[in-house]
């Protein structure tokens, strides 16, 4: 759901063209220093990598970017690592595939690993509940923004996609499962393409048939236990990292009870203010159930899927690119996963805005992020400061 837009080619000059190749080395040292300081979430660390490969180094041309960029977007898994990943696997091979998404990856995933053992460590003293405090307000609003972004560009190929959201919602808010609301959208998107050809063999579409697919069997933490539901997490979620919300939500907090609403916003807001990309949250959360084992596995988990995925589908890329089904099907999986979003980030809301400080906070830190197009760092950075000097205040 990180659109192509993101390539721009309005500075007037030639389009670039992809004239050389990357070496091992060569990938591995941009994408350690990618996942070092890449901040901002999919969207950014898009452009920043269309800007390194196509417009620096040359690497691939703007359309070969934009064929990898539609390859990552129509399969599951976080979009921007499964960008990196196809980048490395182009250039250098199966050796460029791990180099790709293991650079990008290991930087922020060290990163959270530390910050999870501050939080576990002194996570009840009030200089960093302060900083948690003030980070929170900027992550809901950030998630709004995100929102506001692509809401749109999601409904606008036809009534019936805002139709489908609207209903996407209130299967969301009615504790529908989340993998449910998905696959039934994206089906039901594929049926009424088919009826509105005049196929008389398309069938409706019912949710109520998808919605046994979660399971009300909740297993203890456990290491086996937390590798395979990060597994199966990240083997189902399209698009950006903020999409992981309502799967963590409905697994985690909901069915098997293993973290409370309040730790999955504080892990939200760890994996937004470090750099990389969002889904190391997967990690804090793996460290607060299990220590380092349960980091380690969490994050295995959460980013394995995104690698065979890439595997597998790099070969038959072309053919899936121009699949009029394959698009239906994205596209009613993309407005399903806005409308579960939508949802997860009002009932998130209701702690993350606990008094009229924050309130504030987030309304401004929307309104900047949408009229003024606010580097979300810089937020990010004075909502922790902000936090920290109120909750410094006697």
């Amino acid at each position: 759901m990180a659109a192509g837009a993101m390539v721009d080619n309005s500075s007037g000059g030639p389009e670039p063209t992809g004239t050389s190749r990357a070496t091992p080395s060569e990938l591995a040292l941009l994408f350690l220093r990618l996942g070092c300081t890449a901040f901002g979430g999919p969207a950014a660390h898009i452009a920043i990598m269309e800007d390194e490969v196509v417009r620096r180094r040359r690497w691939l041309s703007s359309e070969k970017f934009l064929d990898l960029l539609g390859a990552a977007n129509l399969i599951p898994g976080p979009s921007s690592t499964e960008l990196a990943i196809f980048i490395g696997y182009d250039q250098a091979g199966w050796l460029g595939l791990v180099l790709g998404g293991v650079c990008f990856i290991l930087p922020a995933s060290v990163m959270v690993t530390a910050l999870a053992w501050a939080y576990v460590r002194f996570g009840s003293l009030p200089r960093i509940a302060g900083i948690l405090y003030g980070i929170k307000p900027v992550v809901i609003a950030i998630v709004v923004q995100v929102l506001w972004g692509l809401a749109p560009k999601a409904i606008k190929k036809s009534f019936w996609l805002g139709a489908l959201g609207v209903v996407a919602c209130a299967a969301s808010a009615f504790k529908v499962d989340a993998l449910a609301v998905l696959v039934g959208a994206g089906v039901a998107s594929v049926a009424h393409r088919e009826v509105s050809r005049g196929d008389g063999s398309a069938r409706a579409v019912l949710f109520g048939g998808l919605a046994g697919t979660g399971t009300t069997w909740a297993p203890s933490v456990s290491l086996p236990a937390i590798l395979l539901s990060f597994l199966k997490i990240g083997a189902i979620v399209f698009g950006s990292g903020y999409v992981l919300l309502p799967f963590l939500r409905a697994d985690l907090v909901d069915r098997l009870h293993w973290i409370t609403q309040g730790q999955l916003l504080d892990a939200l807001a760890v994996g937004q203010v470090t750099p990389g990309p969002v889904f190391t949250t997967a990690t804090f959360i793996g460290y607060v159930l299990a220590g380092g084992w349960g980091a380690l596995l969490a994050t295995v988990g959460i980013f394995l899927p995104g690698f065979v995925f890439v595997a597998l589908t790099r070969p038959l890329l072309a053919r899936v690119r121009g699949s009029p089904s394959a698009s239906a099907f994205l596209d009613g999986v993309n407005v399903a996963a806005l409308a579960l979003m939508a949802v997860v980030t009002v009932q998130l809301g209701r702690a993350a805005l606990v008094d009229w400080t924050t309130t504030a906070v987030a309304a401004l830190s929307a309104g900047l992020l949408i009229r003024f197009r606010v580097n979300t760092t810089w937020l990010v950075a004075g909502g922790a400061v902000l936090g920290a000097v109120v909750g410094a205040a006697p």
